[in-house]
């Protein structure tokens, strides 16, 4: 009598943290409640669910009914629930407490609700490294998934993959099941027929095999065309249908109960992967663009493929600086809310510090969910929204941990390397805000937290050039055959002539950067970044002349060379910039005086600006407007508005900022709108406003010359 093969299939379901309600409802209505509806019609089909602990407290809010079905197949046996990190995070990206601790509270949520505690756990993303084993063993973690890819890279044949495997590190294992690609790609984009067939040819070669398969939910109603196909059309039931058919050779299990029944093939030493489309988007653009062709060039020899692995999820923090940034602060936080004295029985307010502490932690977890992070078709990093959800987190969580630790209220500045670029960064903290300046860079501020509102006002992303911008550019010569494609095959816009804002920033977004250019230049050059500004004293590195608490002062000299001059004719400039922080009783001020300082008189004039850029998010939304002579203005306004003081408000972070620059000639106003590849296509994305308070200094007649721009944030 032949053995029976066996079918794993774990289906992960997520939302990011910050994600809006709607989409989350819509996420319910389209997937998650029609998937449990099919499965709840088919008791032959066991699974393995996995649902991360941001999703499961939505749901356990809003559709309460939801877990009580949930808790009925899981007490069947039919439906098996699975770990993993509470808030989604990429494991190998934070510290060892918080892996641990992310672990351990999913698991504990699901055995206090559902029963059993979980023994498997989903890898976010499935970012695989190394050390993992004794993360996930530590956490009791008995098994976890990754791809076929993960283990092809280590040298493993493609028939050796129907079975699970040992992982181990110095000493501590974990089991692994190499989810099958062509599963992921035929379910639910293939016909039904052709799963079954894929399924009876590796019953045959691998009796008493499995087949495992991980992949998403949302791919069951939620990506583009597959509401009408799994539903409308009746792709899940008939798959179903068609495995409950099949019983007499196909055992659909879940992972545990595969694993109780089964030993492990051997060992298996992974290198540092993830799924095939992620290990190519983390490639820098000209780069990926490279891999790509030669992807393309041995899609038919996977025997080559196998030896072609693109690169490590970490490459993210070096294509988007923005993500690095956040995610050193987050490592920041925690070792601050670490190293907060844990209350003592002689302290009066013990319980209150207690749960205070206990709010930060949690504040920190759901900052470390892994969306914000990266970028792909899916992923945050171009999303505000989900930019700022784990900004907000972090600036309550690390102000908490203030309050709690002795001295570390008052105004303090640090010189440290805080994104570790190499090179050192100056940190300024008080209860009111925090704020990061960078000499590197200009000596610009990166990164300003205003605490009373858990606001981050320059929270924008620079503008460069993605692999996909090529297809976007032809996208209107492309014609449509009519199926449904994978995710990963579409070129879908939201709206025409995205093209036209494909625009590349030649700095990073930060503020108060200075910008010295030709006077002839306009607003629209602003704006279509044709403004040819001065390169050393827009982006060079500045040296730190003095720091205090709440001022610094640092400088920069070098040629001049706005006017088409060599460094050998060109006039030597220094130019200093002076900024102090002024906190007050429900806001602060931050300031940045410059002066320009010349060995002789210029012979052609010169404009100077200093660049502001602030992002108070939903640019169309009537609480958030710039206010003008003629009215209040939707954040996407484009032109000049008069000096000497600019104001905007956001309604929703209770913020109001005013920007003030004494005898200026105005401010040009742009805003920052990015062109990014979403799950539903091609999108533009408002990143925020850069702002430019202009002046036209008289160099050709005095050699000294000041000026200075004041930033004004009042909570409300």
């Amino acid at each position: 009598m032949p053995q029976t093969f066996h079918l794993a299939l774990l289906i992960h379901a997520h939302q990011p943290c910050g994600n809006f309600e709607h989409v989350l409802e819509k996420a319910y209505k389209d997937s998650y409640l029609p998937f449990l509806e099919h499965l709840e019609k088919y008791p032959g089909v066991h699974v393995g669910l996995h649902y991360s602990g941001h999703l499961l407290t939505w749901i356990e809010k809003n559709r309460p009914e939801y877990f009580v079905r949930l808790k009925n197949l899981v007490q069947s046996g039919q439906v098996e629930l699975v770990g993993g990190g509470f808030y989604e995070p990429i494991l190998v990206s934070i510290p060892p407490q918080d892996q641990c601790e992310q672990i351990t509270r999913l698991a504990c949520y699901l055995e206090k609700h559902f029963g059993p505690r979980p023994l498997g756990a989903w890898l976010a993303e499935r970012v695989w490294e190394p050390q993992l084993p004794t993360v996930l063993a530590e956490a009791n973690v008995a098994y976890t998934l990754v791809d076929d890819m993960h283990f092809l890279a280590a040298g493993f044949e493609p028939e050796e993959l129907f079975g699970a495997y040992i992982a181990e590190d110095r000493g501590k294992n974990v089991w692994l099941y190499p989810g099958q690609k062509k599963l992921r790609y035929i379910v639910p984009f293939g016909k039904v027929e052709e799963v079954i067939g894929f399924l009876r040819e590796a019953a045959n070669v691998h009796p008493g095999g499995v087949a495992a398969m991980g992949d998403d939910m949302e791919k069951f109603g939620v990506w583009p065309g597959t509401l009408k196909l799994c539903y409308q059309d009746g792709w899940l039931s008939d798959f179903f249908a068609a495995l409950e058919k099949n019983s007499d050779w196909l055992n659909v299990c879940t992972p545990g109960e595969y694993l109780a029944s089964h030993s492990p093939l051997g060992r298996a030493d992974l290198p540092t992967a993830s799924y095939t489309e992620m290990m190519e988007w983390v490639f820098p653009t000209r780069v990926r663009r490279r891999y790509h062709a030669v992807l393309q060039e041995f899609v038919s020899r996977p025997e080559v493929l196998a030896f072609l692995r693109g690169g490590s999820w970490r490459g993210f923090f070096r294509k988007y600086p923005e993500s690095n940034l956040l995610h050193k602060k987050m490592l920041h936080v925690s070792a601050r809310i670490a190293a907060a004295p844990a209350p003592t029985a002689a302290c009066q307010d013990r319980e209150k510090q207690a749960e205070q502490l206990s709010e930060a932690r949690d504040l920190l977890l759901r900052a470390q969910c892994n969306d914000a992070y990266w970028h792909g078709i899916f992923g945050g990093i171009y999303a505000p929204h989900l930019r700022t959800d784990p900004a907000r987190n972090l600036i309550r969580a690390e102000a908490i941990a203030d309050r709690l630790t002795p001295g570390a209220h008052t105004p303090r500045v640090e010189m440290l390397d805080y994104d570790a670029d190499g090179t050192n960064e100056l940190l300024f903290t008080s209860p009111e805000f925090q704020a990061l300046l960078k000499p590197g860079d200009g000596g610009t501020i990166a990164a300003l937290d205003f605490r009373p509102a858990a606001a981050t006002l320059i929270n924008s992303i620079l503008r460069r050039p993605e692999a996909y911008h090529t297809r976007l550019r032809e996208a209107a010569s492309a014609t449509s055959t009519g199926a449904v494609a994978s995710i990963h095959e579409q070129t879908r816009v939201k709206e025409p002539g995205l093209e036209r804002f494909l625009r590349y920033d030649r700095w990073p977004r930060h503020a108060f950067r200075i910008l010295i250019f030709d006077p002839s230049r306009t607003q629209h050059d602003y704006e279509t970044l044709e403004l040819r500004e001065d390169a050393a004293f827009a982006g060079s590195a500045f040296t730190v002349k003095n720091s205090a608490a709440l001022s610094a002062e640092l400088f920069c000299a070098d040629s001049l060379l706005v006017h088409d001059k060599t460094k050998a004719t060109a006039p030597r400039l220094l130019l200093f910039k002076h900024f102090s922080f002024n906190p007050f009783s429900n806001g602060f001020e931050v300031a940045c005086e410059i002066r320009l300082k010349l060995k002789e008189l210029l012979e052609k004039p010169v404009a100077v600006g200093i660049e502001s850029i602030i992002n108070l998010l939903a640019p169309t939304e009537p609480d958030r407007f710039f206010e003008t002579p003629t009215g209040r203005m939707n954040l996407r306004f484009s032109g000049t508005l008069p000096a000497p003081i600019l104001r905007m408000e956001d309604g929703w972070q209770r913020v109001r900022v005013s920007l003030h620059a004494p005898l200026s000639e105005g401010f040009w106003v742009a805003p920052i709108e990015t062109v990014s590849e979403s799950e539903e296509g091609f999108e533009r994305v408002y990143q925020g406003s850069q702002i430019l308070a202009v002046w036209h200094p008289p160099l050709t007649a005095q050699k000294v010359w000041s000026t200075r721009l004041v930033w004004r944030l009042e909570s409300f």
